[in-house]
């Protein structure tokens, strides 16, 4: 029996192993690889290895040949932080009083809700955001109201800056958010709730005292679940930023198309892979420490 378990073991393994190996693995060893490579003209990438995709990064080369500092790319990935860390904390925002109401509900509307949260992923994500051009718009259906209310006497410009990718980026990922918090209030002891109220505990000392402890779990999970795609996202920039806003998506996405630059784009990708496991790697290491404080 102590043979068979293992093989077993094993065997039930092997798919996802096969899985991660297959679809994660070798697609990062092949970009790795190439983002080491010589960059083609056409397009492509060869031989001899090479650092200067990595150089590119932070300096660039002259007519002569020289390298100069340049930090059009650094700008590029703060941007990218900022707005990945700000679209987070705004889709956390609205995720934990919109969870809690979730749950607050009978079994029936609960599960309608439920199905209104995840109703957007049944529908294209260019489709949506081209929706948000369409509302934002000089003559689009906001300013038409504004106008028309005589709040502003001319269109405002709220297309293609930073505030309309903010606002695509939290569009697109709050169900990303909502749901690991409501999957972990939906455990808490509600008689937590009645204590609380019975302390003279008001609406939000018990929504920061009491729900906020333990909704973190959820929150945690929905944090990773928000930045990594919000920090590589390139089809929300793109639409809402018109060109104007780069990002790191979109950066990776015009070195593989336009620029021909492969391994340039590939060690763009390597280190926004980079980032992202940091991040989870960090997260991870705060969990279990929070885990081992409370045992």
């Amino acid at each position: 029996m102590s043979l068979i378990r293992p093989r077993s073991a094993a065997l039930l393994l092997a798919p996802a192993v096969l899985a991660i190996v297959v679809f994660m693995a070798l697609p990062l060893l092949l970009a790795l690889a190439v983002s080491f490579m010589t960059a083609d003209t056409y397009g492509g990438a060869h031989l001899p290895l090479t650092f200067s995709a990595y150089v590119q990064l932070l300096f660039e080369q002259d007519f002569d040949e020289s390298w100069a500092f340049t930090a059009s790319y650094l700008q590029i990935f703060v941007r990218s932080t900022l707005l990945a860390i700000a679209a987070t904390l705004l889709t956390l925002l609205f995720a934990l009083p919109v969870a809690w109401h979730i749950v607050c509900q009978r079994p029936e509307v609960r599960s309608l809700m439920l199905f209104a949260i995840t109703l957007p992923f049944w529908t294209n994500l260019l489709i949506r955001t081209y929706c948000w051009v369409l509302i934002l718009r000089d003559h689009g259906l906001v300013n038409q109201l504004l106008v028309g209310s005589g709040v502003v006497s001319a269109p405002v410009a709220l297309l293609y800056n930073n505030g309309a990718v903010l606002l695509g980026l939290v569009y697109s990922f709050l169900p990303f958010m909502v749901l690991p918090i409501y999957s972990t209030l939906e455990r808490m002891d509600t008689r937590l709730i009645e204590a609380s109220h019975d302390l003279y505990a008001g609406r939000i000392q018990t929504l920061l005292n009491v729900v906020w402890p333990a909704a973190k779990p959820g929150a945690a999970a929905g944090a990773i679940l928000v930045f990594a795609p919000a920090l590589g996202a390139f089809v929300t920039p793109d639409l809402l930023g018109g060109g104007k806003v780069m990002l790191i998506g979109n950066l990776i996405q015009n070195q593989f198309s336009s620029a021909r630059n492969w391994p340039f784009g590939a060690a763009v990708a390597i280190i926004l892979t980079a980032i992202v496991l940091a991040a989870i790697w960090v997260q991870t290491k705060r969990e279990s420490r929070m885990g081992e404080e409370r045992t």
